[in-house]
């Protein structure tokens, strides 16, 4: 599993309204967005790619790199001989433990991205491999940590903090570990279930595998006569085609196919949700989400609050989709009919250096640092822009402590490249805001708070598009686009966590999960979601498989950190947009603070903190208020154009 606002004008002078003509009529000449997705990685003009060498200048040098850091791991048996028997030992064996892991994790971060811009190259999967197997190593040899931590004890630590300011930094860390200590193992025990990070995983690689290269496509006909092979991609591309009887043949023959293998999908599944209640028994929880949400200490009440509202709230989707059926014209809404557009005759293409101007001038609301930020992140190679032969597809942004973020895009020109760009950016400032003002102990923001930057750019772009844009079919257009994200991240995940806590409970309740009951349970779900008893959408037989291609249900509880992510960036940027009169700047410079926060206390405090309280009901109702209110915008503007009764 993207938002953002002002030197707009001279950009929409430039673009170009879609109808009906052919893409090479719509477009001026001059606006040509560069096609590199055939050329070798090597001849790429260098400013369109990221400045990997920030990391290491070779691979030479990262080889170097990587032997000094296992000999760093090998010195662990020796440091940790009395390590907290005073203030100084204590700080000198964390401090080594701080080292390596940071110098480990820049390791991984070149071997990453280099293999992702040249995912056929075999050394950098090897690379990668080899930092597993000293991910491994160095996690067993720290077995002992969090038994030692609860044997100092809380009144120990705080005298040693006292004598050693320099062990400030660890001190959440330390506090949060001794939260836990009814669920720590002991020593030789921690040692065995470190061991199962060698096959944990297999799960969900074996499902990524099946699902991405080994299934056997089948090939289909549109109504156009064009025969093509049904893969994943072309599945992407063919469910939101303009015409109906072509999303339905390549939803049912998909969904058909896959069905074959549900059973394989099935065994897979159920062994990921029985290790994870593995895990929870094994550390003494009452049940798997119990466990999972421990981690950061947020409220079991939160993920149940979430499902409560969106349930409270399914009307708000329904009108989405009612009003999304009278702009298709369609007699009957079904669920193949969900990624058509709603207004499917706009397309604008913007060049990369009009999207970066776009998305600076839709950032001015956070101030003149974080938009000096953007500016240092498209001119110092914070970027690798375009597609090229053998880079792995689609987005994401990675901090690098120390260093810069690292943003991969697959930059087209289009509207949803610009939203995602921006999204992207998100995630990097909140990464770079992090670093810079936190030790590194305290720099990796949780989970839980990982989509809200990135979903609140998409906000002040949408905001600043609103504003700024004469032409009223692109703002619907865009309000389409952002309803229907939101219809994917916050209505779409939620279905997903409610159907994963159903695995998890049936798991708990010592029952298996067969292709029968995931089939059963899906499909309940999903016509409930997208009210297919009340008339709204009609959800057929075959979408009951649709939970076999969903990789985040073996991440263990992660899916519905997308929604309250949302719904905390919708509260945020509406706070900064629109302050109370008498708090100035105030909303603002609250919101930086939380990106500067990194990890330093837990998720939901640092939330209190920014002005969102994810315990309470209010904070889920204005998020459905301000879906109502752009669809009443969507509604109005639609009428306007003509396009509604």
């Amino acid at each position: 599993m993207k938002y953002s606002r002002n030197l707009f004008l001279f950009c929409i002078v430039l673009s170009i309204i879609t109808t009906i003509y052919p893409m090479n009529e719509l477009y001026p000449q001059e606006k040509v967005i560069p096609d590199y997705s055939l050329t070798e990685r090597k001849d790429i003009p260098v400013e369109y790619t990221w400045k990997i060498e920030d990391l290491f200048a070779s691979i030479e040098d990262w080889k170097k790199e990587k032997e000094a850091v296992s000999q760093l791991i090998f010195k662990i048996d020796e440091e940790k001989v009395n390590w907290t028997s005073s203030a100084k030992k204590m700080l000198s064996f964390l401090n080594l433990l701080n080292d390596i892991d940071l110098r480990a994790s820049i390791l991984y971060e070149y071997a990453s991205h280099q293999s992702n811009t040249d995912i056929s190259n075999t050394l950098f999967q090897s690379m990668k491999g080899e930092l597993q197997s000293m991910f491994v190593q160095f996690n067993a040899k720290l077995s002992f940590f969090n038994t030692d931590v609860i044997n100092l004890g809380i009144e120990n630590f705080r005298k040693y903090l006292k004598e050693e300011p320099g062990l400030e930094p660890y001190r959440f860390r330390i506090e949060d570990i001794i939260r836990g200590k009814n669920h720590i193992l002991p020593e030789d025990q921690q040692r065995i279930v470190s061991l199962t990070g060698l096959f944990s995983g297999v799960s969900s690689k074996a499902a990524n595998m099946l699902n991405d290269s080994e299934l056997p496509n089948i090939e289909i006909t549109l109504s156009n006569g064009e025969k093509v092979v049904l893969n994943y991609a072309n599945y992407i591309k063919y469910r939101s085609s303009k015409n109906p009887e072509d999303r339905s043949l390549v939803m049912r023959e998909f969904w058909k196919n896959q069905k074959k293998y549900q059973n394989t999908f099935a065994i897979l599944q159920d062994g990921a949700i029985k290790q994870h209640f593995f895990n929870a028994q094994v550390h003494n929880f009452n049940n798997c989400l119990e466990a999972k949400l421990f981690t950061d200490n947020i409220p079991v009440s939160v993920y149940e609050q979430l499902i409560e509202s969106v349930n409270a709230n399914l009307n708000v989707m329904h009108r989405y989709l009612l009003l999304k059926k009278q702009l298709l014209k369609l007699d009957k809404f079904r669920y193949e009919d969900i990624y058509a557009s709603a207004v499917p005759t706009v397309e604008k293409l913007y060049t990369y250096e009009e999207a970066q101007e776009i998305i600076i001038n839709s950032m001015k609301p956070l101030g003149e640092e974080y938009n000096n930020i953007l500016k240092q992140a498209f001119t110092s190679r914070w970027i690798d822009v375009y597609p090229n032969k053998g880079k792995q597809s689609g987005a994401y942004s990675s901090g690098v402590y120390g260093v810069h973020p690292f943003i991969k895009m697959n930059y087209n020109g289009k509207y949803d490249a610009v939203s995602t760009l921006t999204h992207e950016l998100g995630h990097a400032l909140h990464s770079y805001l992090s670093d810079k003002n936190q030790h590194y102990a305290t720099s990796q923001y949780p989970i839980f708070l990982a989509e809200i930057a990135s979903t609140f750019n998409e906000n002040l772009l949408m905001e600043y598009l609103l504003r700024y844009e004469d032409d009223d079919l692109f703002k619907l257009y865009v309000l389409d686009s952002y309803i229907d994200q939101v219809r994917g991240t916050l209505f779409r995940q939620t279905l997903f966590a409610e159907f994963e806590l159903a695995m998890h409970k049936r798991v708990e309740e010592g029952k298996s999960l067969t292709s029968d009951w995931l089939n059963q349970k899906y499909l309940e779900l999903t016509r409930k979601y997208y009210g297919h008893n009340e008339g709204v959408c009609y959800v057929d037989d075959y979408i009951e498989v649709e939970w076999s291609r969903i990789p985040h249900f073996y991440y263990n509880f992660y899916v519905y950190q997308y929604s309250t992510g949302i719904i905390a960036s919708m509260a945020l940027s509406n706070y900064v947009l629109n302050p109370p009169s008498d708090s100035r700047d105030l909303p603002r410079e609250k919101y930086l603070s939380l990106l500067k926060s990194g990890g330093s206390d837990y998720p939901i405090e640092l939330l209190k903190k920014a002005g969102v309280d994810m315990t309470k009901k209010s904070s889920y109702d204005a998020a459905f208020s301000r879906i109502n209110y752009l669809l009443d915008q969507m509604e109005v503007i639609a009428k306007r154009l003509g396009l509604l009764n």
